[in-house]
């Protein structure tokens, strides 16, 4: 898969350093991985919450960060959207 959105995911690991690593290794197997629907995702994050619009919220580091991507399947593509801390999290609006 291709990821848009690197630098959203640099910024935030330069401020919470405690995630990078968790971030690389999610970086790198997105980028291996060929999702074809939700299915294929939820069967290597089985925590990762599928919401409408081909958003998808993924749990990093436990529960601690949550990382949000719109995936399009097509183009294969996944764009990330914002991550932030699991009380940041709770404030998004949809």
């Amino acid at each position: 898969m291709l990821v848009v959105g690197r630098k959203i995911l640099e910024d935030f690991s330069a401020g919470h350093a405690d995630v990078r690593s968790q971030l690389d290794a999610w970086l790198s197997e997105v980028e291996e991985a060929d999702w074809q629907s939700p299915i294929d995702i939820k069967a290597r994050y089985s925590s990762a919450s599928i919401l409408g619009g081909n958003v998808v919220v993924f749990n990093v580091k436990g529960n601690n960060y949550r990382l949000e991507v719109k995936i399009s399947y097509t183009s294969k593509t996944v764009l990330v959207t914002r991550i932030g801390t699991h009380a940041e999290y709770s404030k998004w609006s949809p």
